[in-house]
C-alpha cells in the first residue's frame, strides 16, 4: 500500500491546493534554475554544508549581499545537495525538509500567507510519520489553510508541532539535522517579514524541536538587518559574510569575496564553450580576455550573466567580436554595488537610440503585469516613441519570446532597481524623460478615450428598468439567497424575474410556463408549491397537459404520496385523473367488486392479490355488507386485519371504526392481534398502553415482529417521542441492545428511525462504539448520504473522510450540493476548505454549481456596494449615478440586472429568444436590458488586450506617477474623469464585474480629490468656474438635466 493511501484524501487535497508549488526550489515556474557550476563557490558552499551538518544546536544561516551576487544560485545548489542526502528514518526521507523562494512577481510568493502551508506540504511528502499529525491539525482547524489565518497559529500547528513530534521518531544521535531553504527574503512584503523571522527564531528556540537549520538569503536591506539582528535571535544567527581565521581558511567567506573572481572565470569559460557548441564560428576569448571579463564583473554573477547574454545576442547590428570588445573595454574602476548599473548603461549605449531604449526598458519594468510586444506597442502607440526595433536591441536584459503572443519581461530584479531611480543611469537625456508610470497612465487614458465607444446606454437602460420598480413590493436584497434556495437551473435574468414574479403572487396564466422549467418543477416540491397545488388554481393546472406531464414525473409521483397528493386523489378531479391514467395503461380498476360475491372470494381475499383488491374503493364498500362482515371473522379476514397495512388502514376509516363497535369487532379486539393493534392508537385512545409498555414484558414484545411493526407505524413513532419511549431509547436494554439486532438495524432505516437519528439522544448514541460501527455499515453510509444525515455533526464529519469526498463527486453528492442543506454546508469552514481543493474548484465550473457560484458572487457584490462609500453628494458624475441607480433597484430587478451584466451571453436562452415570455411590461423591460447587456458584452470582449490592460490598470499607474502631474497627464485625467468615466464603467463592468470596478472607482475618486480639487457636494458655481471641465450635460444626472434644461448650456 502506498503511503498516500493512508493520508485522508480530502485533507491532502486541501493542503496540496493551498501549498505554493511555484515557491519550491525546483519548480517549473522558476526555470531556468540558477545554480552554481561545479568548481565554483567551493569555499562558501563547504562552509554552509559544515554548518548544516552541525548536530549540536539549530541555526539560522543568513546569507546576504547585494543584488546579482548569486544568492539564489547558492540557495538552489544547497537545496539540491540536501535533497540528495538521506535523513535515516526511511530510505526515502531526505534532509531537505522544505524550501520557499520568494518573488515579487507572483502574488502567492511575495507574502507569508502560504509560507508554512507550503513547508508542511513538503514535510508531509518527505516524512510519512508526520502525515497523520498534519491531517489531525487541519481537520481540527481547517482555517489553518486560510491565508488570513494568524501567522503564529500557522507556525505552531504546521511547523513547530509536526517537527516536535517528528523528533521522537528519528533515530537519536544518528540522524543528521534537517534543513530548510528560504530564498530572496527581501522580496517578501516588508510589513510581514519581521513577524516571519521572529516566529522562525521562536520555533528554533523550542527545546522539543529536533536540530534543524534554516538557510535564509536576502539583500542587506535595513529592515531585514533589523529583524534578523534582534537580541532574541542573535544566538541562533550565523551571518555570511563572516570573518574567519586559521590555517588554510579564507579570511573572509562571502558572496563577493576574492575567490569569486575565479568562480566567475569558470562560469564565463563554461558559457563561451556552450556558445561555441551552438555556433561553430563564434569567437573564443583568450585566457587573458576571460580574466579581464571576470574582473570587470565586479564579483557579481548577474553582471557576468548579462555580459554573456549581450555577447551572445543576435540583434543584427554588430558582430559577437565587437560586443565582446565592448565588454572588455568596460572600466575596471567600478564602485561596489554599481557594476551592474554601469553594465546596463553600456548595453543601452549600444542601441540606436540609448535614451529611447532606457524608456522602453523602464516601461516594461513598470507594467502591472507583462504584455506581449505587440500589445505594448498598441498601448503606447508611435506617438509615445515606442519602437519595436529598439526593444529588440534589449534582448540581453529583457526576455523577448519568439512567439509574439507571449509577454515580454525583464531578466533580473536589478533591472527594475536600475530604472526605478534615474540617478542610477549615466546616459545623457534620461533625466528629462517622462516617468514611466506617467507615460503608461497617459497612454492608458488616451487609448480608452480613443477606443471606447461613447455611449450612455448603461445609464439609460438602468433608468428605464427602474421605471418598473412599482410593479410589486420590494424585499431585502440579501433575503433572495434564501427565497431562491430551491432553484436548480443556471440563473438567467428572464427566468429569475419570472420566478420572482410568481413567488410574489403574480400567478397569471401567462406565467405558468415557468412551472415547466426546472426551477418551477423544483418549486412544486417546496412547501409553497404544495400549498399552491391545494388551491383552485393549482388543481386547475393539474388538469392541463403540463400538469399531467408533471404528475407522471418523479416529482409528481413523490407529491402524490404526500397528504396533499392523497387528498387530491380522493377528490373528483383526482379520481377523474386516475380513471384517465388507468384507461391509458389498461387497468380498469373495477375488477373484483362482483367477484367478491363469488363462492371462491375468501380464498382469493386471503392472498396478496386479494389484499390489493381490498385497498381499492369498491371492495371497501363490500366490507360494509353482511358478507364482508362475515368474512372479517374468518381466519383470512383476521390475518388481513392484523398483518397487512391495508387492513390496519381500513380500521382507521369510518367504516372500520363502526365495525369495531359491533360484537364481532369487540371480539376481535380481545384477540392477540386486536390487542397489538390497539397499541397503534393514540395515547388518548388507549390509556392502558403506556402502563403495559412500562412492564418487563415490553422488551420481548418490542423485539418481536409485531413490536417492530408497531415501532414503524405512526403510533410507535409517537411513543418513541414520549418520556417512556425516550427513557427506553436511553437504556442499555433499549437501543444499545435492540439497535444491534437486525430488527433494530432495519428500524433505523424506517421513517421513525430516521427521525430518531436527528435527536440529541441519537447523536450521543452515534458517538458510541455501537453507533460508530453502524455508521460504517451500508445502511449507515447510506444514511450519511441523505440530506438528514448530512445535517448532523456525524454527517459533516463524514464529509471530511475519503468516502465522503468521493461521494461529493458522484451524482447524489452533486445533487445534494444544490439543496439548501448542501449550500449551507458550503458556507462552513469545512465547506469553504473543500471549495479550495481541485475537486471543489472543478465542481464550481460545472453547470450544477452555477447556482451557488452566482448567488455567492451576487452577495459579495452587494456587500462591496455597501462597503464602498463612493457615491458623493450631488452633482453626480454619470458613472456614479449608474452605481446609485443599480443600488436603488428593488430586489426583483437588481438580481436579474446583475445576471444580465455578468460575463455570460444569454442571447441563446430559450427565454431570451422570446419563447414562453408573458406579455408584461416588466418582462419587456428586462428583455430590452438583456439585449443591451449582450451587445455591450460582445463589444467589450472584442477589445484588444492593450485596451483591456488600460481599463484594468489606469489607476495603478496614476497612483504611482510622480506628483504633481505634468500638464499633459493632468488634462487627460480631467477629460477622462468627467467625460469618459461612464463609458469605461460600462466596458469594465462587462469584462470584470461590478466589484472590481468599485475598487478602481474608489481609488480614482481619491486621485480626483487630490489632483483636481474634487470635493463631494461641490457647488455648481465651482464647476462653472473651471474646477471641473464643463460639459454639464454629462456631469449632471438625468433628473437635473430635465430640471435645468438649456439654461446651463448657455
Amino acid at each position: 500500500m502506498s503511503h498516500w493511501d493512508e493520508f485522508p484524501r480530502g485533507t491532502w487535497e486541501k493542503l496540496s491546493q493551498v501549498a505554493v508549488k511555484g515557491a519550491v526550489h525546483d519548480s517549473r515556474e522558476r526555470q531556468p534554475h540558477p545554480k552554481c557550476l561545479e568548481g565554483t563557490r567551493v569555499t562558501l558552499l563547504n562552509n554552509i554544508y559544515e554548518l548544516l551538518d552541525d548536530r549540536e544546536k539549530s541555526r539560522i544561516i543568513w546569507l546576504n549581499g547585494t543584488a546579482g551576487v548569486g544568492k539564489s544560485a547558492v540557495a538552489f545548489t544547497v537545496a539540491e545537495r540536501m535533497r540528495g542526502l538521506k535523513v535515516g528514518e526511511t530510505s526515502d526521507s531526505k534532509r531537505l525538509a522544505g524550501s520557499f523562494f520568494f518573488s515579487r512577481e507572483h502574488t502567492k510568493r511575495c507574502t507569508t500567507a502560504y509560507f508554512f502551508a507550503t513547508f508542511v506540504y513538503q514535510l508531509a511528502r518527505n516524512f510519512p510519520s508526520v502525515r497523520e499529525d498534519v491531517n489531525t491539525a487541519i481537520r481540527e482547524d481547517p482555517e489553518l489553510l486560510d491565508p488570513d489565518k494568524s501567522l503564529r497559529e500557522q507556525m505552531e500547528a504546521l511547523f513547530l508541532q509536526p517537527l516536535c513530534k517528528l523528533r521522537f521518531r528519528l533515530p537519536r544521535h544518528k540522524s543528521p539535522p534537517l534543513s530548510f531553504v528560504v530564498d530572496a527574503l527581501d522580496e517578501c512584503t516588508e510589513t510581514e517579514l519581521a513577524d516571519l523571522v521572529s516566529l522562525l527564531g521562536e520555533a528554533l528556540h523550542n527545546p522539543d524541536l529536533p536540530v534543524i537549520h534554516i538557510l535564509l538569503t536576502s539583500r542587506s536591506k535595513a529592515h531585514i538587518c533589523e529583524a534578523i539582528r534582534e537580541e532574541a535571535l542573535r544566538p541562533l544567527v550565523y551571518e555570511i559574510p563572516v570573518n574567519t581565521s586559521g590555517k588554510g581558511v579564507a579570511p573572509i567567506i562571502s558572496l563577493d569575496g576574492a575567490d569569486v573572481d575565479s568562480d566567475i572565470y569558470i562560469f564565463l569559460q563554461h558559457s563561451f564553450r556552450k556558445l561555441r557548441a551552438q555556433h561553430s564560428n563564434f569567437p573564443q576569448p583568450t585566457s587573458h580576455e576571460l580574466e579581464r571579463l571576470a574582473s570587470r564583473a565586479g564579483r557579481r554573477f548577474i553582471v557576468a550573466s548579462t555580459m554573456m547574454e549581450f555577447i551572445g545576442a543576435n540583434n543584427g547590428y554588430d558582430n559577437p567580436r565587437d560586443r565582446l570588445q565592448l565588454m572588455l573595454d568596460l572600466t575596471s574602476e567600478l564602485l561596489p554595488g554599481t557594476e551592474v548599473y554601469k553594465l546596463y548603461d553600456r548595453i543601452l549605449g549600444t542601441c540606436t537610440d540609448p535614451t529611447r531604449a532606457y524608456m522602453h526598458l523602464s516601461i516594461v519594468a513598470a507594467l502591472a503585469n507583462p504584455l506581449p510586444m505587440s500589445q505594448i506597442s498598441t498601448l503606447l502607440g508611435p506617438s509615445q516613441g515606442w519602437d519595436i526595433g529598439i526593444a529588440q536591441q534589449l534582448r540581453s536584459v529583457m526576455h523577448i519570446p519568439t512567439d509574439a503572443s507571449l509577454p515580454v519581461n525583464i531578466y533580473h530584479s536589478s533591472v527594475r532597481d536600475y530604472v526605478s531611480d534615474r540617478s542610477n543611469c549615466c546616459l545623457p537625456g534620461v533625466q528629462s524623460l517622462t516617468p514611466p508610470h506617467s507615460l503608461v497612465a497617459y497612454s492608458s487614458l488616451h487609448l480608452m478615450m480613443q477606443d471606447i465607444i461613447e455611449s450612455t446606454a448603461l445609464l439609460d437602460a438602468l433608468i428605464e428598468l427602474k421605471g418598473q420598480s412599482q410593479v410589486m413590493q420590494s424585499d431585502d436584497h440579501q433575503s433572495l439567497k434564501h427565497s431562491l434556495s430551491f432553484i436548480v437551473e443556471p440563473p438567467e435574468p428572464l427566468r429569475i424575474l419570472m420566478c420572482l414574479l410568481w413567488l410574489r403572487g403574480f400567478r397569471d396564466p401567462s406565467l405558468r410556463s415557468w412551472l415547466d422549467d426546472g426551477d418551477g418543477r423544483a418549486w412544486l416540491q417546496t412547501q409553497g408549491g404544495e400549498n399552491w397545488l391545494r388551491t383552485q388554481a393549482g388543481e386547475e393546472w393539474l388538469q392541463t397537459k403540463e400538469g399531467d406531464d408533471w404528475l407522471q414525473s418523479s416529482g409528481g409521483k413523490t407529491w402524490l404520496q404526500t397528504d396533499g397528493g392523497r387528498r387530491w386523489l380522493q377528490s373528483g378531479r383526482g379520481w377523474l385523473w386516475t380513471q384517465r391514467w388507468r384507461n391509458v395503461t389498461g387497468d380498469s380498476g373495477h375488477a373484483g367488486e362482483r367477484g367478491l360475491e363469488t363462492q371462491s372470494r375468501q380464498d382469493r381475499l386471503g392472498t396478496s392479490n386479494g389484499g390489493v383488491e381490498l385497498s381499492q374503493g369498491s371492495p371497501r364498500v363490500w366490507l360494509q355488507t353482511e358478507s364482508g362482515r362475515v368474512w372479517l371473522q374468518t381466519e383470512e379476514g383476521r390475518v388481513w386485519l392484523q398483518q397487512t397495512l391495508r387492513g390496519r388502514d381500513w380500521l382507521q376509516t369510518q367504516s372500520g371504526r363502526e365495525w369495531l363497535q359491533t360484537g364481532s369487532g369487540q371480539g376481535w379486539l380481545q384477540t392477540q392481534g386486536g390487542r397489538e393493534w390497539s397499541l397503534t392508537l393514540s395515547v388518548s385512545d388507549t390509556p392502558l398502553r403506556q402502563d403495559w409498555l412500562r412492564t418487563s414484558d415490553k422488551q420481548n414484545w418490542l423485539d418481536s415482529l409485531h413490536g417492530r411493526n408497531w415501532l414503524e407505524c405512526q403510533t410507535g413513532q409517537d411513543w418513541l417521542q414520549t418520556q417512556t419511549g425516550r427513557d427506553w431509547l436511553q437504556t442499555k436494554k433499549g437501543p444499545g441492545r435492540w439497535l444491534r439486532t437486525w430488527r433494530g438495524q432495519d428500524w433505523l432505516q424506517t421513517q421513525s428511525g430516521l427521525q430518531w437519528l436527528q435527536t440529541q439522544n441519537a447523536q450521543e448514541w452515534l458517538q458510541t462504539q455501537d453507533g460508530i460501527e453502524w455508521l460504517h455499515t451500508p445502511a449507515g453510509l447510506e444514511w450519511l448520504r441523505t440530506s438528514s444525515g448530512l445535517q448532523t455533526p456525524s454527517g459533516r464529519e463524514w464529509l471530511q473522510t475519503s468516502s465522503g469526498q468521493d461521494w461529493l463527486q458522484d451524482q447524489h453528492g452533486q445533487d445534494w450540493l444544490q439543496t439548501q442543506s448542501g449550500r449551507e454546508w458550503l458556507q462552513t469552514q469545512s465547506g469553504r476548505a473543500w471549495l479550495q481543493t481541485p475537486r471543489g474548484q472543478a465542481w464550481q465550473l460545472t453547470p450544477a454549481a452555477s447556482v451557488w457560484v452566482t448567488m455567492e458572487e451576487f452577495s459579495s457584490t452587494l456587500e462591496a456596494i455597501g462597503e464602498h462609500t463612493i457615491i458623493p453628494e450631488l452633482p453626480l458624475l454619470p458613472a456614479f449615478e449608474v452605481i446609485q441607480q443599480f443600488k436603488s433597484l428593488p430586489d426583483f430587478l437588481i438580481f436579474p440586472a446583475f445576471l444580465a451584466l455578468r460575463h455570460i451571453d444569454y442571447s441563446s436562452s430559450a427565454l431570451s429568444q422570446g419563447r414562453f415570455l408573458p406579455d408584461m411590461g416588466i418582462i419587456h423591460a428586462m428583455t430590452a436590458f438583456v439585449t443591451f447587456a449582450n451587445e455591450a458584452r460582445e463589444r467589450s470582449q472584442s477589445a484588444s488586450d492593450a485596451l483591456k490592460y488600460a481599463c484594468q490598470n489606469w489607476v495603478f499607474h496614476l497612483s504611482r506617477a510622480p506628483s504633481p502631474w505634468d500638464d499633459m497627464l493632468n488634462r487627460a485625467f480631467k477629460v477622462f474623469w468627467n467625460r469618459h468615466l461612464l463609458f469605461w464603467l460600462e466596458m469594465q463592468w462587462n469584462l470584470k464585474g461590478l466589484r472590481p470596478c468599485l475598487d478602481i472607482l474608489c481609488e480614482g475618486l481619491k486621485l480626483a480629490k487630490g489632483q483636481l480639487g474634487y470635493q463631494s457636494g461641490a457647488s455648481v458655481t465651482a464647476m462653472q468656474n473651471g474646477i471641473y471641465p464643463n460639459l454639464v450635460g454629462e456631469v449632471l444626472n438625468h433628473s437635473q438635466r430635465r430640471l435645468i434644461g438649456n439654461v446651463w448650456s448657455a
